[in-house]
């Protein structure tokens, strides 16, 4: 049996009857906060009303997505606080005006003191009763210390009627339950603080797996604009009537189950919630992970067969998934780290108030239909800790480090109180789960032949190398496809803060790779190695290419240490904030106070820069320079002819043209790697060629891969073989011929491209 009441807007509720319960349902669906008691002090106050209204009411519901119920006592909690206001309300002679005056001498007093008691009756007993009363004593400690104080006898007896009213309003407080659990925590309590009724007021959620809160409709005048599926996600695109902006608009498969497939993973999240993962099993979550899908699966399975409900593997396996998502992992965080369109999430404090947003590949800046919840930014930042074993606290209240979950790893940034004085924010930045390549990056058209090809011959020569750009210019992923470009012969040590570079995979793939990893410069009071400290251990380990994530601080003298005197055995590379050659230059010499002579250690600087539309709506990742840094200059390499541009980015064909001192053979470094290699000394059209022909390779490997429609040519497996041929077969017409013939090279190349693509084919 239902009775019906209404509440304009958000809160619109019904009376349930179920036996002796009544249960007062809201329907918060309108309300673009979670609906919670705890959290939200605009939902404490509109459930004080609705009971006022409803007049009964054993138990509250508030439905949005899902289900939040505050059982019998909790309600009871809130009850009490209810019936002092409409108390107060009914009886108004007891705070109002004249309540204050004695005699008439008390009118000057009498209004000041009405205001105060109004405002913490009319606008904080029903939004934030804790606080109202906290309030109220602490006005009655204060005016008992005036009172003391005062010698004026007028005011004193006037004082003696507003202690009536504030010891009457304290009594009626602290006969209430909800008063009585908070004395404990009330010591140095902050006005508005809601960590009190976190400890007392705790619903049930069903399903109660979910915290983050989806907006799962459609906009009603939305304009869908693309729409495709991410690891069983249903993504759709939509412009808006009110913004530029567009919105990314999810549905994970969890927001699909049936009524049954819930209720099991609400049962098995509550089960395995009572193994919370220690913090050594977060120094490897990937094995942590596999432990939990294991135990999930067998707890689900057992649950399926307990209920009598029949399902398939395959169904129980993607109940696991989430299940596993949802205790260990990141929740929804994972859902968007699995598109690979996705190139950046951020989070945005406080938690609750504003959706997450995205950069997507196609779509450029979008918000999401996903607004997180503060326990479960909480749940992250503890997870964070335990992975990195950095502080994240007020000494240390910005924490990089990295993640890894199924389908993707991503950078993670956050800062948290004082820096952010609302809580907590989070920015991660994705990355692609395999290494990127130089075909790939051909085929995007973030650079062409020529360049990759230019690129690959620099690596080959073991130059000195930075990789520099904006944020968001795609440095890094530059740098990883410079990693495939040396040969699997080398060694490789690698160094970061946050571990960004696909060492990991480059190892699967055969390479003989050392991963560093240093203190962030962020990061105070940290065991961690210093980056310069451990850049310049790299010199004691052996003869290694020497790659650099990001140079931000003091590591940029052992790094230019490394260049000068590790010097050109093999490549030495990194990645620096900057927009230009001289921009690096100046942020090496002048920020980072390396000398300029040790500068000039620096053979060649690559710059990414993100490129936008006309409009401002877009925007597109370029190569836009491939610089090398002479050496004949003293002071100014930009009055005295100090860079070279090997290739310009030219706006008009959005390709990069070489320039004059390529096509004319000026360049230092190129000759220099030339008189190196004795059939290519003092014969610049056979560097010329030898250029022409890795870059005619990757030009060959991006067209095949288009014409057959299959992109894993383009990939790192499949790149590296490509590389590794090449050089034997290099050595190989070497021997035959007496020189380094491009025309035979590709030949025999292209031959055997053919057959391994046939071979491909036919497995």
């Amino acid at each position: 049996m239902a009775e019906s009441f209404a509440e304009k807007g958000a809160f619109e509720y019904e009376l349930i009857r179920e036996g002796s319960e009544g249960i007062i349902r809201i329907e918060c669906k309108q309300y673009n906060r979670v609906p919670s008691l705890e959290n939200d002090p605009v939902t404490f106050q509109k459930t004080c009303d609705i009971i006022n209204e409803v007049g009964e009411g054993t138990r509250l519901v508030f439905i949005q997505k899902r289900e939040y119920e505050y059982d019998v006592v909790q309600t009871g909690y809130v009850k009490e606080i209810a019936d002092i206001y409409l108390q107060l309300y009914r009886q108004r002679e007891l705070i109002n005006y004249t309540a204050f005056l004695a005699d008439k001498s008390c009118t000057r007093y009498a209004a000041a003191w009405y205001a105060k008691v109004k405002d913490v009756v009319s606008r904080h007993l029903r939004s934030d009763p804790i606080g109202a009363y906290v309030t109220v004593k602490r006005l009655f400690r204060d005016e008992q210390i005036a009172f003391q104080k005062s010698s004026d006898g007028a005011m004193k007896k006037c004082m003696a009627k507003y202690f009536e009213v504030l010891t009457m309003l304290i009594k009626m407080f602290e006969k209430t339950k909800l008063i009585g659990l908070a004395q404990p925590h009330l010591p140095g309590y902050k006005i508005g603080d809601r960590t009190i009724y976190s400890r007392i007021f705790t619903p049930n959620i069903k399903p109660d797996f979910l915290h983050t809160k989806l907006m799962s409709k459609f906009p009603e005048e939305g304009d869908e604009l693309d729409s495709y599926k991410s690891e069983g996600t249903e993504v759709t695109i939509f412009s808006l009537p009110d913004t530029i902006q567009y919105l990314y608009h999810v549905v994970p498969p969890e927001f699909n189950l049936t009524e049954d497939k819930y209720e099991i993973l609400d049962d098995a999240r509550k089960i395995m919630t009572e193994h919370k993962p220690k913090k050594s099993e977060f120094i490897d979550p990937e094995r942590m992970r596999t432990v939990f899908f294991n135990i999930g699966r067998d707890l689900i399975e057992e649950l399926v067969e307990y209920k009598h409900i029949k399902l398939k593997q395959a169904e129980i396996d993607e109940l696991t998934h989430i299940l596993v998502r949802y205790t260990v992992g990141f929740g929804l965080i994972e859902v968007l780290l699995q598109d690979e369109k996705i190139q950046d999430i951020t989070i945005n404090s406080p938690m609750g108030e504003s959706p997450m947003f995205i950069v997507h590949a196609d779509w450029g800046d979008c918000k999401t239909n996903i607004f997180p919840n503060p326990s479960e930014a909480d749940s992250w930042a503890s997870k964070l800790r335990m992975i990195s074993g950095r502080p994240l606290d007020e000494a240390n209240p910005i924490l990089d480090t990295e993640i890894t979950v199924p389908g993707a790893t991503a950078r993670v940034g956050v800062i948290s109180s004082p820096l952010d004085p609302t809580g907590l924010a989070y920015a991660f930045r994705r990355h692609r789960d395999k290494p990127w390549t130089l075909p790939l990056f051909v085929h995007n058209g973030m650079l062409n032949s020529l360049a990759a090809g230019l690129i690959s011959f620099i690596v080959d020569g073991s130059r000195t190398m930075l990789i520099a750009g904006t944020r968001s210019a795609g440095k890094t992923s530059v740098l990883g496809a410079v990693l495939t470009e040396i040969m699997r012969k080398y060694r490789i040590i690698t160094i970061e803060d946050t571990l960004e570079l696909p060492g990991n995979a480059l190892r699967k793939l055969g390479y003989n790779i050392q991963q560093m990893k240093v203190a962030s410069a962020l990061t105070k009071g940290s065991s961690e190695v210093s980056a310069d400290e451990g850049i310049r251990t790299t010199l004691r380990l052996g003869d290694s290419c020497l790659i650099v994530g990001e140079i931000r601080s003091k590591e940029a003298k052992a790094l230019y240490e490394a260049m000068r005197v590790g010097a050109l055995a093999n490549v030495v590379a990194g990645t620096i904030h900057g927009d230009s050659p001289y921009g690096i230059y100046d942020r090496v010499v002048n920020d980072l106070e390396v000398p300029k002579t040790s500068f000039k250690a620096t053979d060649c600087i690559v710059v990414a820069n993100p490129i936008r539309s006309a409009d401002g709506l877009s925007r597109v990742r370029r190569v836009t320079q491939i610089t090398e840094v002479r050496k004949k200059w003293e002071n100014d390499p930009l009055l005295e002819n100090g860079f070279s541009d090997l290739m310009k980015y030219d706006a008009a064909t959005d390709q990069l043209i070489p320039g004059d001192d390529l096509i004319n053979g000026e360049s230092e470094i190129l000759k220099s790697i030339a008189g190196n290699v004795k059939e290519w000394a003092s014969d610049w059209d056979a560097v010329w060629d030898n250029i022409q022909l890795r870059a005619k390779m990757k030009e060959t490997i991006v067209n095949y891969a288009r014409k057959s429609k299959d992109f894993s040519l383009l990939e790192a497996d499949h790149t590296i073989q490509a590389n590794d041929e090449y050089h034997r077969i290099s050595e190989s017409v070497r021997e035959e011929v007496g020189s380094l013939d491009p025309k035979k090279i590709f030949f025999e190349w292209n031959e055997w491209l053919k057959r391994t693509i046939k071979r491909k084919k036919l497995y």
